[in-house]
């Protein structure tokens, strides 16, 4: 088991915009509004203005049975609006709409790399709401000279997705957030690129503390490091004998640290009580016909990618750690081996892309089958490849054009062979240090070999050659037992070689 000496217990609830509808969720208003002047997509029903009546949208409720089915959560027939009361500037009604004791969906899990082995979090509860404003603060939200409201975002379909606090450490936090990313993302009904698609509010406690709460985090890299200053927060007011108390704290990105905003309220602190103006859902019978329409999921398309492809299991959890990754591997595979095109686009391309902050959209599929090509018919070496890769990344252009123009054409055998004979006699003792048992010793032959051939050798190809000339004596491989060993010095080190391989060297003058 996972040793948790200080009892951490961590839930989240995040709340993931829908911004892939047209409309919001109780108005006509666009949803594509973030590129736009701040409050041009209001209208009197996300303004809560007098009079207004909301009406539902009924492809949000598609859209949240389809999250909730992807969690394995039950999806109950019927669901109810409730109102949530607080008074905030962000909310002009004096209250939100969401759901309460009729959630659409819960008692769902969905299953991460825990620090001790696979772990199951529980989800509490999925349930429908409106998204409030958006405050922007002039400053540090403790010493804001002022505040500014946008009211764009007001109205915008949300789904808040209450896990269970199964979470021991802020690790597995950030793991739970990518893995639920990485399901909504395959359901095609948000985009994670833009602001505001999925914010979190972390709930954590510490044995012998209450629980404290953290509000809207911004990023997945933010909650994290939340919760690792909430932790040494906590432990440190225990350890002064302090009480942690139960409360509200915001997390000041900036400064990475959290600051107490108000004492926690309690449900019956916001009197819920049914929204008058949206009478009750009943949807018996959506959840079979939607669940119909469920792409493949994370979890399924990666122990799909293990049999198909025969490619390793870790190979798998990253390329289907996102969809339109997913996809672009599964396209290159098809036209080349499988497992060699996960190497690549795995550990290479996408940590390339990961470096430029870029996605996989930024690298064209038949760029890569070029470079896998070149490397099957060893005519690149896997260092030039990845000089192709990054070239193309940073500047565009072709692999034929890139290839011409940095000469990356790997160089002849026999190139290789002179070059790794000359490597030999000019660093003798690395030769005969190998040859004593002291392995290492050949990685700096190997990169003698490589700068002789201006990085156009194979290395693979240059290890060969030089172990073939050091351990077995002789090279290029014939009989054993037909050839003859015998030392010569080199300066002042012996170093034993084949005859052939002594003549050759005699005859080049070298010995």
């Amino acid at each position: 088991m996972y040793d948790n000496p200080d009892g951490v217990m961590i839930g989240l609830e995040v709340h993931v915009q829908l911004n892939k509808l047209k409309t919001k969720v109780f108005c006509g208003c666009v949803t594509d509004y973030h590129n736009d002047p701040p409050n041009s997509h209001v209208c009197p029903v996300c303004l809560g203005l007098p009079g207004s009546m909301p009406v539902i949208n009924k492809k949000a409720v598609e859209a949240a049975i389809k999250i909730g089915l992807a969690l394995n959560c039950k999806v109950e027939e019927h669901t109810q609006f409730y109102r949530k009361n607080y008074y905030y500037p962000d909310l002009p009604k004096g209250f939100q709409i969401t759901q309460y004791d009729f959630p659409i969906s819960s008692g769902g899990y969905v299953m991460i790399e825990g620090e001790d082995g696979e772990l199951r979090v529980g989800i509490t509860r999925a349930h429908m709401e409106e998204d409030p404003g958006r405050l922007v603060h002039e400053g540090t939200i403790d010493k804001s000279k002022y505040t500014l409201i946008d009211y764009n975002r007001s109205g915008m379909a949300l789904i808040e997705i209450v896990s269970d606090p199964d979470m021991r450490s802020p690790k597995e936090a950030r793991r739970y957030l990518d893995k639920l990313r990485n399901i909504v993302g395959y359901l095609d009904v948000f985009d994670g690129n833009l602001e505001g698609a999925m914010r979190v509010d972390a709930n954590i406690s510490i044995m012998g503390g209450q629980r404290a709460e953290i509000k809207n985090i911004s990023s997945f890299k933010g909650a994290e490091r939340a919760l690792l200053f909430e932790i040494v927060r906590q432990k440190n007011v225990l350890r002064r004998g302090g009480v942690v108390v139960q409360e509200t704290r915001h997390f000041d990105e900036a400064r990475e640290i959290t600051l107490s905003m108000r004492t926690k309220e309690e449900a019956h602190d916001y009197r819920y009580f049914p929204e008058p103006d949206l009478v009750p859902l009943k949807i018996s019978g959506w959840a079979p016909a939607i669940k119909e329409t469920l792409p493949e999921l994370p979890d399924a398309r990666r122990m799909r990618f293990v049999e198909q492809y025969g490619i390793k299991d870790d190979h798998a959890k990253a390329l289907t750690s996102e969809l339109k990754l997913a996809i672009f591997y599964e396209d290159v595979a098809k036209k080349a081996d499988p497992k060699t095109a996960a190497v690549w686009v795995c550990d290479v391309l996408k940590g390339e892309l990961n470096y430029r902050d870029l996605t996989v959209e930024a690298f064209k599929k038949e760029h890569m089958l070029s470079v896998l090509e070149l490397l099957a018919g060893r005519k690149i070496t896997e260092d030039g490849a990845v000089d192709i890769i990054r070239t193309l990344l940073d500047k565009g252009g072709s692999p034929e054009e890139i290839i011409k123009e940095k000469g990356l054409v790997i160089v002849a055998g026999d190139i290789v062979e002179t070059a790794a004979l000359e490597a030999i006699v000019e660093n003798p003792q690395a030769a005969a240090d190998y040859q004593a048992g002291k392995v290492k010793a050949l990685n700096s032959l190997v990169g003698v070999v490589m700068k002789k051939t201006k990085g156009g050798a194979d290395a693979r190809k240059v290890r060969e050659v030089l172990i073939a000339i050091l351990s077995d004596g002789f090279y290029p491989p014939i009989e054993r037992e037909k050839i003859e060993k015998t030392i010569i010095k080199i300066g002042d080190v012996m170093v034993e070689v084949s005859k052939p391989i002594a003549n050759l060297l005699k005859k080049m003058g070298y010995v």
